[in-house]
């Protein structure tokens, strides 16, 4: 009978009391708002494939793509031949084989960048123009023709005095390309290098605040990556961390930070010998990169290793058994993206991400069926916990290594739902739990 009672619920403060709380943290609220807005919900590619402007093609995504499955078939021609190489569990080595090989055939580069800068170095301007140009047009033709990688663009050289000019110009070439060649693809992707300054990024964005007033697109149309490669673009001289201020600095337009390896591991004074993303030195500015970018809905890619996968078969097994422990490394310290140099580097960086992914779908599905069902578990998982267990299913699912109907099978769930556990409203994260 007591069970039956009804609590009498009083109160003490009066609503004007909650309602005055809230009038003080409105412009808070507003705050987290605009800078802390989530993740957009987009696919992320895996990788970044950087390609001298004088060498792209219009066959280079096709290239790496045979390259890859040739040096597959030189080195490691069956799937227990591969595992082996790289260490897979048994039960990996034929589902990660044949989605490696189909990866190769259909879908080689997730993201491609046409670079203008250190892969491309100083040339005389006319022939900068004309480079810049072409690069457009064979962009626009591939995404018009349907052999476009998800994502391509170009990285244009820094803001720094002696290079500024040519890289706007470049900019500014390659852009009016794509719009006269039928606009600006859905996929286009900036990238800003050896950024030192915030101001340096508020120079870009205004660049592109220009283009978009010249050609009437809408405000915001533009975004592009900021490459992290000099300590001073982690560390201001006053103290602050200067990453968090440059996404500031880009006013919406950041899309992506970049960790340069190499530069900045010599900007340390880090040898040769010992230049590599798993660096303590590296480890520290990703770190810094990771926690600026939490929530602001910028993302972070890893760099590259400049171990190459040619050679004898030794030589190929040992720079393949660095770069997928590398790979492997960084997906586990939630850096979802990173740069590959080689087509040689295309079967590791799959065969890291799919291993990745399907290891952990099991346990993951499980888990989030469970929690969408309230059901009784080993973990008691809460709503940020579900959002990072959608978020892992759908990175899968974008990048081949997961397939819909298993993951609607195991949690119930289609992709619709996915994303509205993975890209929750503000308040379905904070309501409940911590």
């Amino acid at each position: 009978m007591g069970q039956d009672r009804q609590e009498r619920v009083s109160t003490s403060l009066a609503g004007a009391v909650s309602e005055a709380v809230s009038a003080s943290l409105a412009p808070v609220d507003a705050e987290l708002e605009r800078r802390y807005p989530g993740d957009p919900g987009t696919r992320q590619p895996v990788h970044t494939v950087y390609v001298p402007g004088d060498i792209f093609a219009a066959d280079t995504l096709r290239s790496w793509g045979d390259r890859a499955l040739a040096a597959l078939d030189e080195h490691a021609p069956d799937a227990a031949a591969f595992a082996a190489v790289l260490g897979l569990d048994e039960s990996l080595a034929e589902p990660v084989h044949t989605r490696v090989r189909a990866k190769l055939e259909h879908e080689p580069v997730e993201d491609v960048r046409v670079d203008f800068e250190d892969g491309y170095g100083p040339r005389p301007d006319a022939e900068e123009d004309e480079a810049a140009a072409r690069a457009a047009r064979l962009i626009a033709e591939a995404y018009a023709d349907g052999t476009a990688a998800p994502y391509m663009g170009i990285r244009m050289k820094c803001m720094e005095a002696p290079v500024r000019d040519r890289g706007i110009r470049t900019l500014d070439i390659f852009l009016t390309g794509l719009i006269e060649s039928g606009g600006l693809p859905d996929g286009l992707v900036l990238t800003l290098p050896k950024v030192t300054y915030p101001e340096q990024v508020t120079a870009m964005a205004r660049l592109l605040d220009a283009f978009e007033e010249a050609h009437a697109l809408e405000p915001g149309r533009l975004g592009f990556e900021i490459q992290i490669e000099t300590s001073q673009a982690i560390l201001a001289s006053d103290g602050t961390a200067t990453v968090a201020r440059m996404i500031e600095a880009a006013g919406g337009r950041a899309t992506g930070l970049h960790y340069g390896t190499f530069d900045y591991s010599a900007c340390l004074g880090v040898s040769a010998a010992h230049q590599a993303s798993d660096h303590p030195a590296a480890d520290h500015a990703k770190a810094v990169m990771q926690v600026a970018a939490a929530g602001t809905g910028v993302r972070v890619s890893d760099g590259s290793t400049n171990v190459l996968p040619v050679g004898t078969t030794e030589q190929v097994h040992d720079a393949w058994r660095l770069h997928h422990r590398l790979t492997r490394r960084a997906l586990a310290r939630a850096y979802y993206q990173g740069w590959d140099m080689h087509p040689g580097h295309l079967p590791t960086r799959y065969a890291a991400v799919f291993a990745f992914y399907r290891e952990s779908f099991e346990p993951a599905a499980a888990r989030l069926a469970r929690y969408v069902s309230r059901t009784a578990g080993d973990v008691m998982d809460e709503p940020a916990t579900a959002k990072a267990l959608s978020g892992h299913l759908l990175r899968g699912l974008d990048c081949g290594a997961l397939d819909l109907p298993e993951v609607t099978a195991r949690t119930g769930l289609d992709r619709a739902a996915l994303e509205g556990f993975a890209v929750p409203r503000r308040g379905d994260l904070s309501a409940s739990g911590g």
